[in-house]
């Protein structure tokens, strides 16, 4: 707005002449103004005298004010119902958001970062860090390979392959790359006091062994007999069969047995085939003892059951079986791999196989020294 070159105090003294009786024309040459001018200098300031001109300019120069702000403030609400499509939790972001809101509204960019709640100074930095892309690329190459698989087994699998790299650094990459594990479920928890079970001191001390059940595409139902060696975590078999008796089970055990002899002990539920005379009488002719848990205490056979839900996260719930053929055989590979190549948390992160062969190493090592 152009400013006037005359003051209010000068103005109200025009209008008081015009008053005294000097006619309008006169006025307008006398002061040079326009006949416009005049009768809008008398209809705003008519009658006023100068402190109360002076009080309608601060009042204008207020509302002015207000205005703008007002203005400001509805185009603030607008700029952010248009950005905010998702909450801005990350810095990434709401830089995006800011750079948005430069381009396509014309905000400065200290307003814009005030919008979204960062300092400009966080928005203008770059950084300086590699974008890692061949360990990005490797990180997505194992969750593919093991899609269920959190940051941490990723991250003892990449140590295994040689790659150092800080656990936060990777969670972050993790993060980035989107590669979070969804839960599935949940599971319900014990009450009561717990008592830790007590780990066998050498291999082939103590087995355990349950089952699990799954169905075909068919619809036709199977079941897997699981049985591992508590110590070093191994399992040694991995039994499928639309039907598995006593018998059947006695014959398994005796199987393996050959291979690696026969344990001290086998824990398992209570189970009808566990139960079955044939069970009762390959246990007194072998002379291994035998341990019942507690009737609904899955936990007290908790390093089974444990295995059990990784057979059935990792395994069971990831593939569909066409044939019981084809079921022994995936199961199988999936037994192998988790033997040699699956990394287990509870062995400093070494494989059942691996911590089962270094265990036969040093055993073999104190006894030569004795």
């Amino acid at each position: 707005m152009k400013r006037s070159r005359f003051s209010e105090e000068q103005i109200i003294g025009i209008l008081k002449e015009h008053q005294a009786g000097l006619s309008a024309p006169e006025l307008c040459r006398k002061y040079g103004i326009s006949d416009a001018t005049f009768y809008t200098w008398r209809k705003k300031y008519g009658g006023m005298e100068v402190s109360e001109a002076r009080r309608l300019k601060s009042l204008e120069g207020e509302n002015a004010k207000l205005k703008r702000l007002l203005a400001d403030a509805m185009l603030d609400v607008s700029t952010l119902r248009e950005m905010l499509g998702k909450k801005l939790l990350t810095p990434g972001s709401r830089r995006n958001a800011v750079t948005w809101a430069i381009e396509n509204k014309g905000c400065s960019q200290r307003r814009a970062c005030g919008l979204v709640g960062m300092e400009p100074r966080v928005y203008r930095y770059r950084s300086t860090r590699p974008d890692d892309a061949g360990l990005r690329k490797r990180l997505r190459e194992l969750a593919t390979e093991r899609r269920r698989f959190g940051y941490r087994w990723l991250h003892l699998l990449l140590k295994r392959e040689g790659v150092t790299i800080n656990w936060k650094k990777l969670y972050r990459l993790y993060k980035e790359e989107r590669l979070t594990v969804r839960k599935r479920g949940g599971r319900k928890r014990a009450l009561g006091t717990r008592a830790p079970m007590s780990i066998p001191q050498d291999a082939n001390q103590r087995w355990s062994l349950d089952f699990v059940s799954d169905t075909l595409m068919d619809g036709r139902r199977f079941r897997i007999l699981c049985v591992i060696d508590d110590f070093s975590r191994e399992c040694l078999a991995t039994v499928v069969d639309n039907s598995l008796s006593g018998e059947r089970v006695a014959r398994e055990l005796d199987a393996i047995a050959e291979r690696r002899g026969y344990p001290c002990m086998i824990v398992s539920d209570n189970g009808t085939e566990l139960t079955s005379n044939a069970i009762l009488a390959w246990q007194e002719e072998r002379q291994v003892e035998w341990h019942y848990i507690a009737p609904g205490k899955p936990m007290q056979n908790g390093l089974v059951e444990s295995f059990n839900g990784r057979l059935r996260d990792e395994c069971l719930n990831e593939r569909l079986f066409t044939s019981y053929r084809h079921a022994r055989d995936s199961i199988e590979e999936w037994r192998s791999d988790y033997n040699l190549n699956r990394p287990h948390t509870s062995l400093d992160g070494l494989t059942p196989h691996e911590f089962a062969t270094r265990s036969r190493t040093d055993h073999n090592a104190n006894r030569a020294n004795s």
